[in-house]
């Protein structure tokens, strides 16, 4: 099972410089063009093969996104996560869509950016 987190419970952890590791569900063509600072990308369908190579630590604080709060993807991701052993599993339901109409920072292919 998995627990939902807000947007200000990420930043603070991010602002904090806590250990956590962000995940955007989504595929790679939607990663690539804007995501949460210092994010990976496993989109759903990719979850087996990548979780171990990217998330060998199972302890670890994964907050898991994707686009907004009608997108199913975050939550296959995380549901899958947990069952694949992964403890300490969040999921930001809200997903980039909140996260950069709140004007936080966003990691794009040219470096972060702040979006007002």
């Amino acid at each position: 099972m998995f627990n939902n987190i807000s947007r200000e419970a990420i930043k603070d952890t991010i602002d904090r410089r806590e250990a956590v590791i962000l995940v955007e569900a989504l595929p790679e063509k939607y990663f690539n063009e804007v995501h949460l600072p210092s994010a990976i990308q496993i989109n759903f369908n990719e979850v087996d093969v990548k979780a171990p190579k990217l998330l060998p630590d199972k302890s670890s604080k994964i907050i898991v996104y994707c686009s907004n709060i009608s997108c199913p993807n975050s939550g296959k991701v995380a549901a899958r996560l947990t069952q694949l052993g992964y403890k300490n599993v969040f999921k930001y339901a809200e997903g980039k869509q909140d996260w950069i109409e709140a004007g936080f920072p966003i990691e794009q292919q040219m470096g972060v950016h702040h979006v007002k």
